[in-house]
């Protein structure tokens, strides 16, 4: 018994803690929990305090054994799993496991149920002498040798307030899905299941739905200038206010109105205003901002970002990438700034270190935002790792940029406004004394009175900015500020404006007036939903990819230009759970719960009471549902096409990898065929029609109609 027994999660982290520890230490994966509530039952006794029923899955006892062998000729066993909730609950699984093999853990107040604690007090017994073999729990936020030297010469106990956090959420989770997945078996369709949190996302998406649906258009114009100076240069203005009032034009008629009077009009400077503009860099990722960021710029789902984020953290290139903190330590902060002064020079560095806060309530500033472990191992030193893919890569890239440039000074603006003043000298408009809107022209009576002699002065406005110093900028070889989100912004608005002064006169080259109308919310993508979804308080970092993931695993959602659309079913389950479960699927309710999770994991609350709390009411209404609910009819989606097999109707089912078509005689008939959705597009390659089509797994492509002979796909929508 001269070994030590390092256990963790998987086999990539035991290589790179292997590289740090040396000889002396034999360090296995248990592949994630070794033990969980049976999938055969609900697993929890709801008349015994809620006292959850674990079992070895058929899928882990192999590995189970391994470790109890492994454990019995161990002197020390370190658990070293990840440094969260679930890296905690797995810590005390496997100390669970082994107990009866090494007669005494040596973690303190290790005694099988955890029930009470945070609400009284624990088995203080030490018993780090007991006869057998010693455990300890070691934490570490980065995979680096300091890191791993430094958790190791301090190990602690197993930290109960963790796990019974994680307790709770697995119970309350199991508890809502095991008794709400019968009722919607039998009150919509067979096979379904509910999730506490899922659901409320799935609603989010749902009423996002229904506002597209309910959105009426509303038509507006904007009408900009292309304006001279005696010197030949040019710019544009845009009309923003008529005799002081602030103009909105809804039709046609009184875009024409306004131009009218704008080309019978002298045109002159009426003010310059300059001022310097600081623009600060973001903050470092934190999971959330990292999903958020990762889909946006580089199109990766959630699941992937964490997926890759695991794999950089796991190699010891990354801090724990599940973290709501944007905080770094004073070792980054320090490694930051080194880099900042020897690459870019002292005038790209603050005077002091930038220190940030986290909007979120519950974030633990304890632990660190998601940065590189070493500044000195660039993206472009990475590009010939081992094991290292393209999109490993592009993600390692945004976290070293983004934590780089979190350190460095702010870019600054040179933001110039330029005021026109337009006065009519041909007779006016007629639009004299508009109170604020001239919304009503063309609609109602006219004002009959000579206004010959009126003269109406229009306000036109042009903005425009000046990078004078990239300060951050600089690392994204950014040479001049342009729109973030990538829409086509007025040309009026972010311009280089020539010199000009006040009282100079203008000509008149140009009038564009221009037809708009006002645009639907959007639908949630991934990165929107995760920033909803944080916004109110719902899931933490951990949840937020498996909440998207199951929503669409469900076949509640699908995603089309990677955006989510509610299916039939989807929308059919949650009409069905907010009509008779309103207050568990309460966006305020849900977030509620979260901050109860959150005081569980710092010792203030009872994870069985707080069960208890919720359990009861639920229960009830569980009752009441099954027996007096109404049936859900779900609505048979036809197409205009026949079986070929026995000539009836074909309609549209869901299945295991999404939707197809079915013959609507089965079972007699069990005729299927893949569903493809026309387009109107045009095959670039021949011309043929592109239809939408899904792979094997349910992934939605676009692909020409004319397969095999024209092998044309795409991810990607072409354009018509």
């Amino acid at each position: 018994m001269n070994t030590s027994l390092v256990i963790v999660e998987s086999p990539t982290k035991a290589r790179t803690l292997a590289k740090f520890l040396g000889k002396g230490y034999q360090i296995e994966a248990s592949m994630g929990h070794v033990r969980d509530l049976p999938k055969s039952e609900m697993g929890i006794d709801t008349q015994n305090d809620f006292e959850p029923k674990y079992i070895i899955p058929r899928d882990k006892k192999k590995k189970a054994n391994e470790l109890k062998k492994l454990a019995k000729n161990a002197k020390t066993i370190y658990l070293a799993t990840d440094p969260d909730r679930e890296g905690e609950a797995i810590a005390w699984h496997i100390a669970q496991l082994l107990e009866s093999t090494t007669r005494g853990t040596g973690i303190t107040g290790t005694t099988g149920s955890i029930e009470n604690s945070g609400t009284e007090p624990r088995d203080t017994r030490d018993t780090s002498k007991t006869r057998g073999t010693l455990m300890k729990r070691v934490v570490f936020h980065e995979i680096t040798e300091s890191a791993i030297k430094d958790a190791f010469s301090h190990p602690r106990d197993l930290d109960y307030q963790l796990i019974d956090a994680q307790q709770a959420r697995r119970v309350l989770d199991r508890l809502v899905g095991y008794k709400l997945s019968p009722v919607l078996w039998k009150k919509v369709k067979r096979g379904l299941s509910a999730g506490r949190v899922q659901s409320v996302a799935l609603r989010l998406i749902v009423e996002r739905e229904r506002e597209i649906e309910a959105f009426k258009p509303v038509e507006y114009w904007s009408i900009e200038a292309e304006l001279e100076k005696k010197s030949r240069e040019n710019f544009i203005v845009e009309l923003i206010e008529v005799d002081g009032k602030k103009i909105e034009v809804g039709n046609q008629l009184k875009a024409d109105e306004l131009v009218a009077g704008l080309k019978n009009a002298s045109y002159s400077v009426k003010t310059v205003t300059k001022k310097e503009v600081k623009r600060n860099p973001q903050a470092p990722f934190t999971t959330s901002t990292l999903q958020q960021t990762a889909g946006n710029k580089l199109g990766y789902s959630s699941k992937k970002t964490m997926m890759m984020a695991q794999n950089l953290y796991e190699q010891g290139l990354i801090t724990y990438m599940r973290t709501d903190s944007v905080t770094l330590s004073g070792f980054a902060i320090q490694m930051a700034r080194s880099f900042i002064d020897s690459t870019f020079g002292k005038d790209y560095l603050p005077n002091s270190p930038r220190q940030y806060t986290s909007k979120s309530k519950n974030a633990q500033e304890a632990h660190e935002a998601i940065r590189p472990t070493n500044l000195q191992t660039s993206p472009e030193s990475l590009k010939d790792h081992q094991g290292f893919t393209r999109d490993h890569l592009r993600l390692y890239d945004l976290i070293w940029k983004r934590t780089v440039a979190s350190q460095m000074a702010e870019a600054l603006m040179d933001q110039t406004t330029v005021d026109v003043t337009a006065t009519s000298t041909t007779g006016g408009t007629g639009i004299t004394g508009t109170t604020g809107s001239i919304e009503d022209f063309g609609n109602k009576p006219r004002d009959t009175r000579d206004t010959s002699n009126t003269r109406d002065t229009f306000t036109l406005r042009a903005t425009g900015s000046i990078l004078k110093f990239d300060g951050w900028l600089k690392l994204y070889g950014v040479k001049q500020i342009t729109e973030e989100n990538g829409e086509e912004a007025q040309k009026s608005k972010n311009q280089i404006l020539p010199e000009l002064s006040e009282g100079e006169p203008l000509d008149l080259l140009n009038l564009l007036p221009e037809q708009h109308f006002t645009q639907p919310p959007p639908r949630f993508t991934e990165a929107s939903l995760v920033k909803k979804l944080e916004e109110l308080g719902i899931g933490r970092p951990s949840t937020y990819a498996p909440i998207i993931s199951t929503i669409q695993d469900r076949f509640y959602v699908e995603k089309v230009e990677r955006k989510f659309n509610p299916t039939s079913l989807g929308l059919a389950v949650n009409d069905f759970l907010i009509k008779y479960f309103p207050d568990v699927f309460d966006y305020e309710f849900t977030a509620q719960m979260e901050d109860k999770l959150d005081e569980i994991s710092r010792g203030e609350r009872s994870w069985k009471a707080t069960i208890g709390q919720f359990y009861t009411p639920f229960e009830k209404k569980v009752e009441v549902t099954e027996e007096k609910g109404e049936k859900v009819k779900l609505e048979v989606e036809t197409v205009d096409k026949n079986c070929p097999k026995c000539g009836k109707q074909l309609v549209v089912r869901t299945g295991r990898f999404g939707k197809f078509l079915a013959c609507s005689g089965f079972p007699e008939c069990k005729h299927t065929e893949a569903l493809e959705q026309k387009l109107d597009i045009k095959c670039p390659e021949d011309g043929g029609e592109v239809v939408l089509r899904k792979t094997k797994r349910g992934k939605t492509f676009y692909g020409c109609k004319n397969w095999p002979e024209c092998k044309f796909a795409s991810w990607t929508k072409p354009k018509a």
